[in-house]
């Protein structure tokens, strides 16, 4: 699969609206994830659910969606809009079993996405989900051995960097048939508080930590799961500009995820045709004409 450029839309950031999915195509975005959708609508948590805290956003969110069945048709109608522009539409998924998660990948494929991202790795929803999936390498493959019986649309897995061994997690799920990895979800759940309340700032209490703070994080996950896999790898988690992008390309990620930039007041959505165009900077400056010219180069130094 072919995209204008290495930039994705990382999933939940702009909602699940067709008309969003539009602009932010527009604005130059490479492919477009769209928020995970469960079985059964899900309210989520009550706001504030996303804050700015200096170095970064936290969020509980809770994985609010009206359900599969709305997302299809929201994911039909995006399709019409994406496709003059070539990018790919990728539909998020989530669910509380690993039956379940089946059935939505059977639901979400009636639309016909181009790809199909499982979120297998949230850490800012209810209790029950305190243990996500991805904590387990075997659990991980499950899931992903459930998803691909019930669609013939490439899969990718979402990981989290919350575990032990990130590595073994993408080694788990590349032999249960993933077709790709993301890496990674927010961090956490992490805590801030309202120094002079003494309250925490979201309504949840704690939430995912994403934003510049966790980029070295995901840096390492990402140099981590390339050198454990063969399939392509989004590099996701912190990226606010051309030169983080780089930095994921360089080892090894073969697509780059963005999201909390777009919360950032210096960014919005024009941050994809910046990264898009700062990539193409960096390769004239560097006589590159491939993405593969550079793609894992610093993991003979790392």
């Amino acid at each position: 699969m072919r995209l204008p450029n290495p930039t994705v839309l990382a999933s939940g950031v702009l909602g699940l609206s067709h008309e969003i999915f539009g602009r932010v195509a527009q604005s130059g975005c490479g492919a477009i994830t769209t928020k995970s959708c469960s079985l059964q609508p899900r309210t989520g948590h009550h706001n504030p659910v996303i804050v700015d805290w200096g170095s970064g956003l936290i969020n509980a969110v809770g994985l609010s969606n009206p359900g599969v069945e709305v997302m299809v048709e929201e994911i039909r109608q995006a399709k019409q809009r994406l496709a003059p522009l070539g990018v790919p539409i990728i539909a998020s998924i989530f669910a509380e079993t690993i039956y379940d998660f089946g059935t939505v990948a059977r639901y979400v494929s009636e639309a016909q996405p181009d790809l199909i991202e499982v979120n297998i790795s949230c850490p800012n929803v209810d209790d029950k989900f305190v243990q996500t999936f991805a904590a387990s390498p075997y659990v991980a493959a499950q899931v992903t051995r459930r998803v691909k019986a019930n669609t013939s649309i490439p899969v990718i897995v979402k990981l989290s960097p919350n575990v032990e061994d990130i590595a073994k997690v993408a080694r788990e799920v590349e032999a249960a048939g993933a077709d790709a990895i993301t890496a990674i979800n927010s961090l956490g759940p992490g805590l801030v508080l309202d120094v002079e309340t003494g309250r925490p700032v979201l309504a949840n209490r704690w939430g995912g930590v994403s934003g510049p703070a966790i980029r070295p994080v995901a840096v390492k996950c990402v140099r981590d799961v390339c050198q454990a896999v063969k399939i392509p790898v989004i590099g996701t988690g912190g990226v606010t500009d051309a030169r983080d992008a780089v930095e994921m390309i360089l080892v090894g990620a073969t697509a780059v995820g963005i999201g909390s930039a777009v919360h950032l007041a210096c960014h919005g959505m024009n941050v994809f045709g910046e990264v898009a165009s700062g990539i193409a900077e960096y390769m004239r400056r560097h006589c590159y004409t491939r993405l593969e010219d550079f793609r894992g180069k610093a993991l003979a130094y790392c």
